[in-house]
C-alpha cells in the first residue's frame, strides 16, 4: 500500500465485497474507498487502521423510503431522532418521503424549509423526493433542477389533507411531465374504487382491517402505472409491494421493456397476517401485511429479481394515533433501526445469503436513487461502512430504539445480527446502538440518474 493520502485503513476476515465476501484490507483517503486490498496489506505508518476481527465489513445501508415529517409534524418523528435510528441500525444514507411534514415537499421553497430543518440534526446523509400532488404538475420542473431523487404520489387517499392522491388523469400528467424531465415517479400504488367497494369495519379485528385493503387494490393500480408508462415510456417506481399476485404484472411489464422497479419492505417480508393480535395497530400499514403464503411468493419475487430492493418505509408516529381501532389507528411501522436484523433473521432461515440481503437493501437502493458514490464496498465509492456481527442474537426492547416514539411491530422479537458500528465517509457515526454528535450531509440528484 503506497498511496501517500490514505488517511484511514479497516481490515475483516470478512469484508463485503461486489464480487464476494473476502478477508481484506479496505484503505480511505478523505472519505473515499481508495483501494480494496488483501487482508495482510501492510499498514502505512501513522496511519489510522482498525481491524474487525471475523466481523463482516458491509457497505453502509442506503434506505430510500422514509418519513421523517420534520418540520411541522416532528412530534411524530424529526431529523435528530430518525438519522440516530438509521445510523444506530447501520443505515448511511436515507431519503426522505414528500409528505407528513407541514409543508410537504411540493414546491422548492417548501424543500428548502426541508434542507433548513434538517442541515444541522442528520447523523447520516440525507437527500429528498418531490411530491406530486394535484395542482402542482407545474412546479416539478423547478423540483427537478433543485435536486430532489424524483417525486412521490398516491392514487388512493394519503392519510393527510396536504398530500391528496392523483386521479388517473392527473397521475397521466405528472407522468408525462416526470418522462419529459426523465425522473424518476414512484408510486403508492391503491386502486381507491376498489377500496371503496371492500368492505369497511372498525373496531380491534385485524382480520377486517385486512379485508378493508384487499390485493386486488394493488393489482389495479400497478396495472394502471404499467399502463400509462408504457405509453409514455416512463420510469415508474412501484412502493412498498404487499401483493404477491401483483409480481407477475411487474415481472411481465419488465420482460416487455417497460421501465419499472418495485420495493418491498421488511415488515412484509418477515411477518404475516395471521400472528398479528387483535388490537395490536403496530402492525397496521397501509398497504397491509399479508399472510403467509403471500409473505412466501413475495420472497420468491426478491429472489428472482422482480422486487428491486428493500427499503424500511419507516412511517412513525405518536404513542396515541396507534389506538385500538384499526380503522382510525395510523398506519405505519416504525422499523428503521431494525431493517437489517429483520431482513437477516428471515433471509438465512431460507437459505438467502447477506450479500443478498446487502444487495437489496444497499445496492438496490442506491441504484434505485441514482446515488453512485454508495451501495457498495469498492474504489471509488463512498467510505460508508455497517460493521455487523451475524451470528450474535438481541431481543427487541422498544426503549432502546432512537426513533421518537416507542412504537415497532418488533418488540420483543428476537433477531439476528449485531450492528457494531457505522461509518459515514471515513467517520464512526455510531458505536453499536450509540450514536455519536450530527455529521451527515444534505444530498442532492446529480446527473446522470
Amino acid at each position: 500500500m503506497n498511496d501517500g493520502d490514505v488517511d484511514l485503513v479497516l481490515r475483516s476476515t470478512r469484508v463485503l465485497t461486489p464480487e464476494a465476501v473476502r478477508p481484506a484490507t479496505v484503505a480511505v483517503a478523505r472519505g473515499t474507498i481508495v483501494r480494496v486490498l488483501p487482508h495482510d496489506a501492510p499498514v502505512p505508518p501513522g496511519v489510522r487502521s482498525e481491524d474487525f476481527g471475523d466481523d463482516v465489513l458491509l457497505p453502509g445501508l442506503v434506505d430510500t423510503h422514509v418519513h421523517v415529517n420534520d418540520p411541522g409534524r416532528s412530534e411524530w418523528e424529526g431529523f435528530a431522532t430518525a438519522t440516530r435510528a438509521a445510523a444506530a441500525g447501520g443505515i448511511t444514507t436515507l431519503l426522505d418521503m414528500p409528505l407528513n411534514s407541514i409543508p410537504p415537499t411540493t414546491t422548492v421553497a417548501h424543500l428548502r424549509t426541508k434542507q433548513r430543518t434538517a442541515h444541522a440534526l442528520a447523523h447520516v446523509d440525507v437527500g429528498f423526493w418531490g411530491g406530486a400532488i394535484p395542482d402542482n404538475t407545474a412546479d416539478l420542473k423547478e423540483l427537478h433542477a433543485a435536486g430532489v431523487f424524483g417525486f412521490k404520489c398516491f392514487l388512493s387517499p394519503s392519510g393527510v389533507e396536504e398530500f391528496p392522491e392523483l386521479d388517473e388523469g392527473q397521475f397521466a400528467r405528472a407522468l408525462a411531465e416526470t418522462a419529459a424531465l426523465e425522473a424518476l415517479l414512484i408510486v403508492h400504488a391503491e386502486d381507491p374504487g376498489v377500496l371503496a367497494a371492500a368492505p369497511q369495519r372498525g373496531g380491534h379485528r385485524y382480520t377486517d382491517f385486512l379485508a378493508s385493503r384487499p390485493r386486488t387494490a394493488e393489482n389495479a393500480a400497478i396495472a394502471t402505472v404499467i399502463a400509462h408508462a408504457r405509453r409514455l415510456d416512463a420510469r415508474v417506481h412501484v412502493l412498498h409491494v404487499s401483493s404477491a399476485s401483483a409480481l407477475p404484472l411487474i415481472a411481465a411489464a419488465k420482460e416487455d421493456g417497460v421501465r419499472i422497479t418495485a420495493e418491498s419492505c421488511p415488515h412484509f417480508l418477515t411477518l404475516t397476517a395471521e400472528e398479528i393480535p387483535d388490537g395490536a395497530t403496530e402492525f397496521k400499514c397501509c398497504p397491509p401485511i399479508r399472510e403467509v403464503a403471500n409473505r412466501d411468493a413475495l420472497w420468491a419475487g426478491l429472489s428472482d429479481g422482480t422486487i428491486d430492493c428493500v427499503v424500511s418505509d419507516h412511517s412513525p408516529c405518536t404513542e396515541g394515533l396507534k389506538s385500538q381501532d384499526f380503522a382510525t389507528a395510523w398506519g405505519g411501522i416504525s422499523s428503521l433501526q431494525l431493517g437489517l436484523p429483520a431482513m437477516w433473521t428471515e433471509a438465512r432461515q431460507r437459505g438467502h445469503t447477506l450479500s443478498e440481503v446487502i444487495r437489496w437493501m444497499s445496492a438496490g437502493p442506491a441504484a434505485l436513487a441514482g446515488l453512485h458514490r454508495k451501495g457498495a464496498v469498492a474504489e471509488g465509492k463512498d467510505a460508508d461502512f455497517t460493521v455487523f456481527a451475524p451470528d450474535e442474537t438481541f431481543t427487541v426492547d422498544p426503549e432502546r430504539l432512537h426513533h421518537r416514539n416507542p412504537v415497532t411491530a418488533y418488540a420483543g422479537r428476537t433477531l439476528a445480527g449485531v450492528v457494531r458500528s457505522t461509518w459515514l465517509r471515513g467517520h464512526r457515526i455510531a458505536i453499536g446502538s450509540t450514536p455519536g454528535p450530527p455529521s451527515g450531509r444534505l444530498l442532492v440528484r446529480a446527473d446522470p440518474v
